[in-house]
């Protein structure tokens, strides 16, 4: 709702919902049933709220055909990017169970804003497939990629059974992993 003033300028009014005015959005987990992920997040979109599903296409051999097949990464988990009145409309789904919360916390889990992007744009412009690593691996140098599709992305160098991998923290998730050359990286000062 706008006001104006005796001298004809606009005064700006708040949200008469008060929706997202105070209550910034935050990303969180959302845990859901089995073999649900993908029309959960269909659902949220039809609802309006913003959600992503990391999803990874990949050729799936049998015996008399070939065919490429789309992979939710994380099983039973859809990100969700929401305020505190969407974070309840999201609980109404029967899909959705509950939020992913810390070990002895009561509140939902929130995933940094800068790791949700540089997980995404991994799975955008990775050309490897992308591993999700959930054993707590130890903190790798910082560095980002210099050469390829992923350039710009900043993450930490890892070696995995001898393999260079940049791979990008997401909270309480583990890592997102994929292979990449040692000449392709430079350490981040």
């Amino acid at each position: 709702m706008n006001l104006i003033n005796n001298d004809d300028s606009v005064v700006l009014s708040a949200d008469v919902t008060g929706r997202s005015v105070a209550h910034p959005k935050r990303w969180l987990v959302a845990i859901v049933r089995m073999c649900h992920e993908k029309k959960t997040s269909e659902r949220l979109t039809k609802m309006g709220i913003e959600n992503f599903l990391p999803v990874q296409q990949e050729y799936h051999q049998w015996s008399d055909r070939r065919k490429l097949v789309e992979r939710v990464l994380i099983p039973m988990m859809v990100f969700v990017h929401v305020d505190p009145y969407e974070q309840k409309e999201v609980l109404t789904l029967s899909a959705v169970s509950r939020y992913m919360v810390l070990r002895g916390e009561s509140t939902p889990a929130v995933i940094p804003d800068y790791q949700m992007e540089r997980f995404k744009f991994m799975l955008d412009y990775s050309e490897d497939a992308i591993s999700m690593n959930t054993s707590p691996l130890v903190p790798g140098k910082k560095i980002r990629v210099i050469k390829g599709p992923l350039t710009g992305l900043e993450g930490e160098l890892q070696t995995i059974n001898g393999k260079s991998k940049v791979a990008v923290r997401l909270t309480m998730l583990g890592c997102a992993c994929v292979d990449i050359p040692i000449g392709c990286v430079e350490p981040l000062s």
